[in-house]
């Protein structure tokens, strides 16, 4: 559809099989708050644990999400097929017998990606929009596969002249017997104190520190519980985390001001729990919007905004995190981290977050964008790029299965 000709219909995806399932509901229920009405109509979709999709009122109501049975009891079940026109159908299952009613559908204009980890971040749910033709906000298959999987991230920074510190990944194929030797190798070319990570997990799950072999050896095996490869790298010490997010499509984006994740104890790497379980209650949220009592996600983490940091290594960290979007063929916002050494002062790119927690709005309040304006700028990046899309071409008008054609095959068939 023409995205200025009436209200837009927005399906927020949030939820998924991902152990940042959580995260993803107050991101999304930040969203929907910040969307503003007279343009756009939200439908929260979430999909559930099991990867069931769900639609319905009581899904606008964060608190609900405390009774999650009792959730998906309120809530309708659906499925998603593609729609006329480049939408996306979300069509009723159909309870009841013979005599029920019709199932209701239930169309998107466009998918606004409020999911965190899993198939959801990794380009999965990406890769079923773009084969149903949908527009969608963030980054496509490539760059969402690629951002998701540390090492993969590591490897194109590495190509493109961006720095990165040295790391070793390998799967649980890999260290299944060999387990000594892999100990060696990382002692060998990381030293200690080494960081070890799942690969293709985000919201700091799974990550841990360790200084000696025998606390190495654990932090991999803990590791390989959330992920079948993992990365373990060269600690950087003493170290200072900058963060910084990009918005824009592949040709144009712009850099926010900078963040330094902070807290009491800077030996100790960031948990999930100092991320999103710090509680700040009843906050109020963009356009006067009760937060929920669960926390504010990324925005309840201590930090400084702007960084702390001489203006030229602030350029210089804004002009990598730039360097990075286009790499990944970003779209709409991400978040690239960074990762400074404080005795030398080295700056090392750590990730790239394709869907950060909260779409990082604190950061962009700071730069003098809305949260309402950035979920606009997400949407209209979305329907830009799906417009470039369909205007190449994606098909060839050739007809393999004509009679020629099939005479060929069954040619071949004879001649074996």
């Amino acid at each position: 559809m023409d995205p200025t000709s009436q209200k837009i219909r927005v399906g927020v995806l949030f939820g998924g099989v991902a152990p940042e399932h959580e995260v993803s509901v107050i991101t999304a229920h930040q969203a929907m708050h910040a969307l503003d009405r007279a343009r756009y109509e939200p439908e929260p979709v979430y999909v559930a644990k099991d990867g069931a999709w769900f639609v319905g009122d009581a899904l606008k109501d964060i608190e609900a999400f405390q009774d999650i049975d009792r959730l998906r009891r309120e809530a309708v079940r659906v499925h998603a097929v593609p729609g006329p026109a480049h939408t996306l159908s979300l069509i009723e299952q159909q309870r009841g017998g013979r005599f029920a009613r019709r199932p209701g559908v239930r169309a998107i204009d466009v998918a606004f990606l409020a999911l965190h980890g899993g198939s959801g971040e990794d380009g999965g749910v990406q890769g079923f929009l773009e084969m149903c033709n949908v527009p969608f906000t963030g980054s496509g298959v490539a760059g969402s596969a690629l951002g998701m999987d540390k090492a993969l991230s590591k490897y194109v920074c590495r190509d493109q002249g961006i720095p990165v510190v040295d790391f070793l990944a390998f799967r649980e194929s890999d260290w299944a017997g060999r387990e000594e030797a892999w100990l060696d190798r990382c002692e060998r070319e990381l030293g200690y104190p080494v960081v070890v990570k799942p690969a293709r997990l985000g919201s700091s799950i799974g990550i841990a520190k360790a200084a000696d072999r025998e606390a190495l050896d654990r932090a991999i095996e803990d590791a390989f519980r959330y992920d079948g490869k993992i990365v373990a790298e060269r600690a950087v010490h003493p170290l200072k985390e900058i963060n910084c997010a990009a918005l824009g499509g592949e040709d144009e984006a712009i850099a926010s001001v900078l963040e330094q994740p902070v807290q009491a104890d800077q030996e100790r790497l960031l948990t999930f729990r100092d991320k999103y379980m710090r509680g700040e209650a009843s906050k109020q949220g963009p356009q006067g919007a009760k937060q929920p009592e669960t926390g504010r996600g990324m925005a309840s983490l201590d930090r400084i905004v702007p960084a702390p940091l001489d203006e030229k290594t602030a350029e210089r960290i804004r002009a990598l995190a730039l360097k990075a979007f286009r790499a990944f063929e970003c779209s709409g916002v991400a978040r690239i981290d960074f990762m400074i050494d404080e005795g030398d002062g080295a700056v090392y790119f750590n990730e790239i977050n394709t869907i950060p927690g909260s779409f990082s709005f604190y950061l962009w309040e700071a730069t003098g964008v809305s949260f309402g304006e950035l979920t606009h700028r997400m949407i209209q990046a979305a329907f830009a790029r799906h417009r470039a899309r369909n205007g190449r071409i994606r098909t060839y008008d050739v007809n393999l299965l004509s009679e020629t054609g099939l005479r060929g095959v069954k040619g071949s068939k004879s001649a074996s």
